[in-house]
């Protein structure tokens, strides 16, 4: 196979663990997010007190965060479920953010109580949390460029998008939690997704140091925190160039000096929540090719299907796949030298391209489409999707009633070991009552009768 930079495993190595470890499943890399993590930070050694808060949306498995923990990362969460995630896996007070929308109550209430740092989502909040719980020991706003800027084909037109506050706004927030009494103050943006454009990432952070002046100017706070949010983004299309990390980290550091520095508000501490640069080259989804279907279009279908990996049905997003011959028999599976129709008279495209599909009842449940592949795939053979360590097991689903996945992780020594055991059919069916649901009503089971005989016997007793 084309050995992608980001790629540890040979062919045979592949063909090994997919004969060992049902497919498909998930497979993470450890040194490859060890070293992102590394790299980043040594882009922003410049600034004391830099930390990743990783966004835990991204990947969240206890044994990642460990790594990460080790790496000297914090972590970014928007829900209770991450905040207890993170707890679980030991990170204290400000080494955890939470950075949520819509939140209920007793989402503040566990990040307060676990003294984490609070992003603030909406003006409202302050009023709210003042009254229901007190607002926390340091508060942070969500700004919302509105048309000052473009955001991306990921994250939207910030016009159009649902998070953060206007200027106004924050403005109005800061003075309402600094008449309340708080004296910490952070602020915070994500205005781009998998970016990589240098000069995009640095622009957010001229924009929020150029707002933080400005709010100093006018109410006298000193930020202590601003938080560029995440956005460094990752090749997913072979051939594109890694982004340089170091560029990133030398060019905000210049608009530090240019600015913070400038107007007297030095030293203020710089974090991100970088979640997809992190742990997505490092994960890849294995899958084995269980049928061909040949009509309109040369269909490849997998074992994988988009509860697997959301990304292309959800935003029609590029990953690579290699196909990695397997010759052995598979029982249970076609043979891979059953013939396949002849669709010459009916292709649509007549280059030699394939739709690599899942089995959900769902047209938009594909890989891949109108894809070449270096060679043709066959029963058997197995599917590696690359760059799927981020928003692709955490991202996963039950419809149709499709178990997620195993995730594995290849260690430093070159073993590999189960992180996350794969869902079964007892998972899915675990929150239903079938006894209750065939009891219901008129109809039901074979036994139904008789509870409802019983059941009548008691009620006509209590009479």
């Amino acid at each position: 196979m084309p050995k992608l930079a980001n790629f540890p495993f040979s062919d045979a190595k592949v063909v090994e663990l997919a004969k060992e470890l049902p497919t498909p499943f998930h497979i993470y890399d450890e040194r490859t997010i060890r070293e992102a993590v590394r790299g980043l930070n040594a882009s922003m050694a410049w600034c004391p007190g830099f930390r990743n808060h990783f966004a835990v949306k991204a990947t969240p498995n206890p044994y990642i965060l460990q790594v990460l923990k080790e790496e000297g990362c914090g972590t970014d969460c928007s829900s209770i479920a991450e905040l207890v995630l993170s707890e679980e896996m030991g990170f204290k007070a400000e080494e955890i953010m939470f950075t949520s929308n819509n939140t209920p109550i007793k989402e503040f209430k566990k990040a307060k109580q676990l003294g984490a740092l609070v992003n603030l989502d909406d003006l409202s909040h302050v009023d709210f949390l003042h009254k229901e719980d007190g607002l926390p020991e340091m508060v942070s706003f969500r700004f919302n460029p509105g048309p000052g800027r473009t955001g991306n084909a990921l994250i939207g037109d910030p016009k159009a998008a649902k998070f953060g506050c206007t200027t106004a706004q924050l403005l109005e927030g800061y003075k309402k939690c600094q008449d309340l009494g708080v004296t910490r103050f952070g602020l915070h943006a994500m205005v781009v997704s998998n970016c990589l454009k240098v000069d995009e990432l640095v622009e957010t952070a001229r924009m929020l140091f150029v707002l933080a002046v400005q709010i100093h100017e006018k109410l006298g706070i000193k930020m202590e925190m601003v938080n560029l949010g995440g956005g460094i983004g990752i090749p997913y299309l072979p051939g594109q160039p890694v982004i340089d990390v170091a560029s990133v980290g030398a060019g905000i550091h210049a608009v530090y000096k240019e600015i913070i520095e400038a107007k007297g508000l030095a030293p203020m501490k710089v974090v991100m929540e970088c979640g997809r640069y992190i742990t997505g080259p490092a994960g890849f989804l294995v899958s084995r090719v269980v049928h061909r279907k040949r009509i309109y279009k040369n269909y490849v279908g997998v074992d994988a299907c988009m509860a697997n990996l959301m990304r292309p049905g959800m935003y029609d997003a590029y990953h690579h796949i290699t196909i990695i011959k397997d010759e052995r028999d598979h029982p249970g599976l076609p043979s891979r030298t059953a013939p396949a129709a002849d669709n010459t008279a009916d292709l649509i495209t007549k280059e030699p391209v394939f739709d690599i599909v899942g089995g959900l009842c769902e047209n938009n449940d594909k890989f891949a489409i109108d894809r070449p592949l270096d060679v043709e795939p066959f029963v058997g053979d197995i599917a590696v999707i690359h760059d799927a360590g981020a928003h692709g097991h955490s991202m996963g689903f039950q419809y149709n009633g499709k178990p997620r996945s195993a995730e594995y992780l290849h260690r430093l020594d070159g073993s590999v070991i189960e992180i996350r055991r794969a869902e079964d059919l007892g998972d899915i069916f675990s929150t239903l009552d079938f006894d209750g649901a065939r009891a219901f009503g008129g109809g039901g089971g074979p036994l139904s009768w008789l509870r409802r005989t019983l059941k009548a016997a008691v009620w006509c007793n209590k009479r």
